[in-house]
């Protein structure tokens, strides 16, 4: 059976926190997602301009519903903007008897109130102490503990102090907190367990904390232990975080299906790059093309900034008796030189998501001009030796040269002539590896005289 996790919790009209983060988390970590609407606000990026209340009644009922017909394996509250909603809330929670995630929102990303004053007091009283996890950030956890938070320590002795309100464990989360990591503390039945993870430099955050509650809620719905459950809630919001929307003038909202999103482009890359490279096997023609260094083609997923979201051929593409063969399955990470040519230019047009490597030949660059093809080059010989000092800097240098020379487009090919113990080299650009290497054949043809063949 499908595990099932209900979300209790305010609606954010722009999309990024609240009820429709929760959901995204559920649905991008394979749970089935129910809500409760406790409250409507109307909101941006920037602000909060309105909040309206639901009827305490109808918030009961929502929960009741749900759990009465479809079942409920974890639950994460969110906002609760009023005391004599935490207390309905808390009411309807004391029979259903499974573990509650409570994030205690208090104030928006935009600096808006999403918890009145009076409602601190039940907020400690009523529904901490249902709480299987709190998961305060710093300055909610400095309002619970009365301590202000600006270490790992500090850290602890907050989660430790809210634990004895009632909660059965309580996560006191780093990212307000200055430092390198962003690291977050989990106390749990005494024992300290602490998460680190990247800070990642965006200003795609909101609704990081709804994110990290609700895919801790989801985790302990598919039964994982509470050290589990965090550590890959951790993950996820991290990767939320990194693959986020920046839109708006505020903090843009985090993307809750974003790494799943990227796993399905991976999968689409495998397909065109096993079809590209199948189609190079089949045409001698290719034999024609492949450098002393042999030849590589890459592909990279929408939006690759590493090596390891670039496919290319393990051992890269050989010369065989039989034609042209790949030394092994395309696969992540399989390149360095080829993608790391293709993710500067990707800087400069996202759409060029694929390349291949062919011989320098003059007759190769006099077929591309007869094409009408745009055609850029480097000089290795004038590369700065700072540089040179970089490990793999040489050819994001040298693409961003050529890129520069075509005035800020990528053009069809890129060369350069070498250099002192440097085999000149070609680099065809396009949208996808099937298409880099049916432009490819279209070069070889033009400039080998090859016709139709």
């Amino acid at each position: 059976m499908i595990p099932r996790a209900l979300t209790i919790a305010g609606s954010d009209s722009g999309g990024g926190a609240g009820i429709q983060a929760d959901l995204k988390t559920f649905a991008a970590l394979g749970v089935h997602g129910m809500s409760a609407i406790t409250s409507i606000t109307a909101q941006n990026t920037v602000e909060v301009t309105m909040v309206y209340d639901l009827p305490v009644e109808l918030i009961r009922e929502q929960i009741r519903v749900v759990a009465r017909d479809i079942g409920v394996d974890a639950i994460k509250t969110g906002m609760l903007h009023t005391s004599e909603i935490i207390g309905a809330v808390a009411s309807e929670l004391r029979g259903i008897g499974a573990p509650i995630v409570v994030d205690p929102v208090m104030i928006a990303k935009s600096g808006a109130r999403l918890l009145k004053e009076d409602a601190v007091k039940a907020l400690v009283e009523e529904l901490i102490p249902l709480a299987y996890i709190v998961t305060p950030n710093a300055l909610e956890a400095e309002a619970l503990s009365g301590i202000r938070i600006r270490d790992l320590e500090s850290q602890k002795r907050a989660a430790k102090i809210i634990s004895e309100l009632g909660a059965r464990g309580v996560v006191v989360k780093g990212g307000h907190v200055e430092g390198e990591k962003a690291i977050d503390v989990l106390y749990f039945e005494g024992e300290f367990k602490i998460y680190e993870a990247e800070r990642i430099k965006a200003r795609t955050t909101h609704g990081t904390g709804c994110t990290f509650a609700s895919a801790i809620a989801a985790e302990l719905a598919k039964r994982r232990s509470i050290f589990e459950a965090v550590e890959n809630a951790k993950r996820f919001v991290t990767d939320a975080i990194r693959y986020g929307f920046q839109v708006g003038a505020g903090s843009g909202p985090v993307n809750p299906v974003g790494r799943l999103l990227r796993d399905a482009e991976k999968f689409r890359v495998l397909e065109a790059m096993r079809e590209a490279v199948r189609r190079i096997e089949e045409s001698r023609l290719f034999i024609e093309a492949i450098p002393e260094c042999q030849m590589n083609l890459c592909m990279a997923i929408p939006g690759a900034r590493s090596l390891e979201e670039v496919a290319g051929v393990p051992g890269r593409i050989v010369r065989h008796p039989d034609g042209p063969r790949a030394s092994d399955h395309p696969w992540f990470s399989a390149s360095r030189h080829v993608a790391r040519a293709l993710l500067r230019a990707l800087e400069n047009d996202p759409g060029k998501r694929a390349a291949i490597n062919i011989r320098y030949d003059p007759r190769f660059i006099d077929a591309a001009r007869r094409l009408g093809w745009i055609i850029s080059y480097y000089d290795r010989r004038l590369e700065p030796e700072d540089v040179k000092r970089i490990e793999g800097g040489t050819i994001p240098w040298g693409v961003g040269e050529a890129i520069k020379r075509a005035g800020g487009r990528v053009p069809d090919i890129i060369y350069h002539e070498g250099d002192w113990g440097k085999e000149p080299m070609i680099l065809v650009f396009g949208r996808d590896a099937v298409e880099v290497v049916e432009k490819a054949e279209k070069l070889l043809k033009e400039a080998l005289g090859k016709g139709e063949e």
